[in-house]
Formats: C-alpha cells, structure tokens, sequence
C-alpha cells in the first residue's frame, strides 16, 4: 500500500510541476487584425500564465479562423500560451 500511494504522489507531484501554467482567459482590445499573416494585435491586460504585464503587442492566431469577422476596437477575452516558441492566443470570443 506505502508503495502505490509514493509512487502515485510522486506521479502527481511530476505531472503538477511539468505540464506548463494553465492559460487563463484575459480581456483585450483588438486594435489591428493581419489575417494574411495570421496575427492580431491586441491592447490586453496582464497574462499570469505568460508572467506579462499589460501592454498592447502582436499574438499569432492558433487557429486562422478566429480573425474571421475580427476588426479593430473590438472588445474580446482570450487565453494565450506559447506554442512552438511563440506567443499564440489559442482561445478568443467577442465580449460584448
């Protein structure tokens, strides 16, 4: 029994310090959208998971799709995380 609880808490302890911070949604203004590189600038407020303060910076768009319909001055909630070395909003929705 001592066996297969340490072994399954040191699991748990390696998986919980391994898998990467959890994106956490975070409000924005959208103030430029370049669906032909697949990158939007958003006016955003601190990302905990990236450790980044507020500022207004150039994200690549995980899935192209997501720029659809998209303009400057639109208000949106999104995650971002970084994906293959870069800094990618991988879930976005309008916010009324």
């Amino acid at each position: 029994m001592f066996r297969t609880t340490a072994t399954t808490t040191a699991a748990l302890a390696f998986i919980a310090f391994a898998l990467p911070a959890a994106a956490q949604s975070v409000s924005g203004t959208v103030t430029k959208v370049d669906a032909a590189q697949g990158k939007l600038t958003i006016d955003h407020g601190p990302i905990k998971n990236l450790d980044m303060d507020a500022m207004t910076m150039v994200f690549r768009a995980g899935d192209p799709a997501m720029l659809k319909g998209l303009k400057a001055g639109d208000r949106i909630l999104f995650d971002a995380d970084r994906v293959n070395g870069q800094i990618t909003v991988v879930r976005l929705r309008k916010n009324s």
